[in-house]
């Protein structure tokens, strides 16, 4: 059983045990790491076998041979520093805006992981100088673009290598220099990449399990918000808390459904607005995006599970080709025997469950945002909200109030049902042929990472527009002489709302309420409303 981890101290990378909050913690809170003692005995051990290849002029895929459609290309052993030389810097081909600061890193941790496992055939030496770049804060620059998912990331992967060998640009910071120039100021020497040394680099799914690691870790926090926003929303619109009833949700017991309708209820507990409104707004049932948030939410809740099955699977794999077994791997018609190992080329490197499962989970995240998109259009509805006034304004007419916000949340909504096309349902070959399937991981993941960030303002707009409504719906009460107060959770999530965004007394410019919820979310400054 895994052991937690002492607040402060180190990763120890094994290659076996990593799992998505030591990803968040490193990529985003700065968490050392380092290379563990076996894990390095394990690496030398596979070393040694490759170099006793390279001795023997054994042809081994990329080892003693090109690459992709070359790999029948036999390269002399005089040539194979070269070699990988060459194939960081015909791979480095990656285009379009540089991935965050905090992909990059989480990156650079995986890579090292991936090598801990001593598969890959390289020196301990690689996996230190990456943890080396995530103490010193150099991050190389690695453009979004240009992977198809099937020998993994290979062009940002070449870009996230090449400034151990001095080359290419890292950032240091907040400022891009040259790799050669950011390794001198840091008393690090470049790196001359030994015989399959390059490769073990560039093949896996690093990039798109990067990305995948902090979705997972960011639609955790989303879920929580969805239930908190869905809540103050139940309560602005008079809504009912008997379909969260426990005995309902045992009837269809899916484990998402049942662990949603157990926070809503959490959140609703001890309301007296909720049982005790004026009998002129009792509705037999609400609207579904009221009643089936547990049926909702809780799918989105199941679909994320697997997204984390997955990952925690993928952060503790060997993804290279080929892999090397120093104590021998069985009989394999594939494989190469050597005098004390095995070599096997496979396709561990093919980004289709990486690919499949965040495709599953964009989808499944995107539906928070419409529902959350439908509750604000019921908020802001005069014919729907119960008696509020027009898009909450203080002065309708004059005042246009919170009408452009269901917008903005109608547009991000929009947005995301193209961004949720499965990425992972398209392939081209490359490699004239030879790798004639991909994935396109890496372009399921920045989908993803974008539909996070546009359920993620979604939901930061219904905060704003539920917390105008419930002081609204408070004040009629008090007018209309009922000593009511929500329940204890949308209470407590009212007041943090309002701590960082006031509310709309008058038309104002609102982009930076927005802003202020957002933050709010992905914070985690909910999360312990719904906590056990």
């Amino acid at each position: 059983m895994r052991q937690p981890r002492a607040a402060g101290a180190d990763i120890v990378l094994t290659g076996a045990d990593l799992s998505i909050a030591d990803v968040e913690a490193v990529a985003r809170g700065g968490v050392g790491v380092r290379l563990g003692e076996d894990a390095r005995a394990r690496m030398a051990e596979a070393r040694a076998v490759v170099e006793r290849l390279v001795a023997a002029g054994e042809i081994v895929y990329g080892v003693t041979t090109g690459f992709g459609d070359l790999a029948t290309t036999f390269v002399p052993p005089a040539d194979s520093v070269r070699l990988q030389e060459n194939l960081l810097l015909s791979h480095a081909v990656g285009v379009g805006d540089p991935l965050p600061q905090d992909v990059v890193r989480a990156m650079l941790l995986l890579r090292a992981n991936t090598l801990a496992l001593g598969h890959s055939g390289c020196r301990p030496l690689l996996a230190d100088r990456l943890c080396d770049l995530l103490r010193l804060g150099i991050h190389p620059i690695v453009p979004a673009q240009g992977s198809v998912g099937a020998s993994g990331d290979l062009a940002p992967l070449a870009h996230l290598a090449l400034p151990l060998t001095g080359r290419g640009e890292v950032e240091v910071g907040g400022r891009a220099v040259p790799a050669a120039a950011a390794l001198a100021a840091a008393g690090l020497e470049p790196l001359t990449l030994l015989a399959k040394e390059g490769l073990a680099l560039l093949n896996g799914t690093q990039m798109m399990s990067a990305i995948g690691a902090l979705v997972a870790a960011d639609a955790d926090r989303l879920s929580r918000a969805a239930s908190v926003a869905a809540a103050m929303s139940c309560e602005a619109l008079l809504g009912t808390d008997v379909a969260y009833s426990a005995a309902y949700q045992l009837a269809r017991p899916h484990p998402g459904q049942i662990a949603v309708a157990g926070e809503l209820r959490r959140l609703l507990r001890d309301s007296t607005l909720m049982t005790n409104h004026h009998p002129s707004a009792h509705k037999v049932q609400d609207p579904y995006s009221l009643r089936c948030v547990p049926q909702v939410h809780g799918a989105v809740r199941d679909a994320l599970e697997y997204l984390r099955g997955v990952l925690d699977v993928e952060l503790n794999s060997a993804t290279d080709n080929p892999l090397v077994f120093p104590q021998g791997g069985g009989a394999d018609a594939d494989a190469l025997a050597t005098g004390g190992g095995l070599v096997i080329s496979g396709g561990n490197f093919h980004g289709e469950p990486v690919a499949i499962s965040l495709d599953f989970a964009k989808l499944a995240i995107s539906e928070l945002g419409a529902i959350s998109e439908r509750r604000i259009a019921l908020l802001v509805d005069p014919r729907l909200n119960g008696g509020l006034p027009p898009f909450l304004a203080a002065g309708s007419g004059l005042e246009s109030g919170m009408m452009l916000l269901q917008y903005t949340a109608a547009a991000l909504a929009s947005e995301n049902k193209v961004l949720v096309h499965p990425a992972s349902a398209d392939s081209i070959p490359t490699s004239a042929n030879q790798e004639d399937h991909v994935s396109m991981g890496s372009i399921s993941a920045r989908h993803a990472a974008q539909v996070v960030v546009n359920v993620r303002r979604i939901l930061a707009i219904e905060l704003i527009v539920a917390a105008q409504a419930l002081d609204l719906r408070l004040a009629d009460c008090v007018e209309a002489g009922l000593h009511v107060r929500p329940g204890a959770g949308v209470v407590e999530a009212q007041a943090r709302v309002r701590a960082v965004v006031p509310h709309l007394d008058r038309d104002r410019i609102q982009t930076s309420d927005i802003e202020a919820a957002t933050v709010l979310i992905r914070s985690g400054m909910l999360d312990d409303l719904v906590a056990e």
